[in-house]
């Protein structure tokens, strides 16, 4: 176990000397401009209380992330990512390109995209007691993702709160299999999100118990979207049960809302859908099969 603060040197530090299975201890504090890259499987990052922030302040690792991960087994704990920018537009609190990667009560405010993942499918992710917020409002040539999931093999996103998003998605993921549970992705009244939940190339996704609230000046007429943009061979499945739908956009008679946006037609094969239970607010269409 390696301990690490501000003045020892911080994490970027710790991760130089960092062994295979180590946890680094990041003693509560602001870590400025400490950024850094994960290669050692099993590793673990965590810190006690009321946890640490890593705070970009215009450094960058590989000019990807304040933390870039490629490793299996890695796990981290009560941290908080801010700030990140890039040349490219896509500065990300995680860049995360290969292995497992479990999220456990961290925190991404104010980056150009909170979590960006590769597109492995061997690769894992889940994030559990998340908070993902207040997109940076400034046009970077990239759209600003809370939560990017590229082609990967499995994502689970658990008790989490997303909101606060400009031009891009709340979450969007392009994962094989997706288990979205119990979360909040509510973008507020001053809000700027495109889709609040999207699974672009469809795949097999639960989606259950999580309140879908859009904000009063989105500009997409869909809360939740699947297969927008086609996707491969496998089953194409979706699973919608106990979830609670908000519209608040401001309507127009050619673009009215639609609180569920599916593209069967783009699909490689046949889509299954089952919906029950779910409660739908506003004036908005339903768009699920009858």
């Amino acid at each position: 176990m390696f301990i690490t603060s501000p003045q020892t040197g911080g994490l970027e530090a710790a991760l130089r000397t960092a062994r295979p299975g180590d946890t680094l201890v990041l003693t509560p504090g602001t870590y400025a401009g400490d950024v850094g890259i994960v290669t050692q499987p099993g590793l673990t990052i965590t810190s006690p209380g009321p946890g640490a922030v890593l705070r970009a302040d215009g450094r960058h690792a590989e000019g990807k992330a304040i933390l870039v991960v490629r490793a299996p087994g890695v796990r981290i704990e009560n941290l908080e990512f801010r700030g990140a920018r890039v040349p490219a537009g896509n500065g990300a609190g995680i860049r995360f390109e290969s292995g497992s990667l479990v999220l456990d009560r961290c925190c991404f405010v104010d980056n150009e995209m909170g979590v960006l993942t590769a597109g492995r499918p061997d690769m894992t992710l889940a994030v559990y007691h998340g908070h993902f917020g207040d997109a940076p409002r400034h046009d970077s040539g990239m759209l600003h993702h809370l939560l990017y999931v590229g082609a990967i093999g499995h994502c689970v996103v658990m008790h989490s709160r997303f909101g606060g998003g400009w031009r891009g998605h709340l979450l969007k993921s392009r994962a094989r299999v997706n288990r979205i549970l119990f979360n909040e992705f509510d973008d507020g009244e001053a809000g700027g999100a495109s889709y609040e939940v999207e699974f672009p190339n469809g795949g097999d996704a639960m989606v259950l118990g999580n309140l879908i609230a859009q904000s009063p000046s989105s500009d997409n007429p869909a809360m939740l979207s699947m297969g927008a943009e086609g996707g491969g061979a496998g089953p194409q499945r979706l699973l919608l049960r106990g979830n609670h739908f908000v519209d608040r956009r401001a309507h127009s008679a050619d673009a009215p809302s639609r609180f569920v946006q599916l593209w069967p037609e783009r699909l490689a094969g046949p889509l299954e859908v089952l919906a029950e239970g779910n409660r739908f607010d506003g004036a908005g269409q339903i768009g699920l099969p009858e």
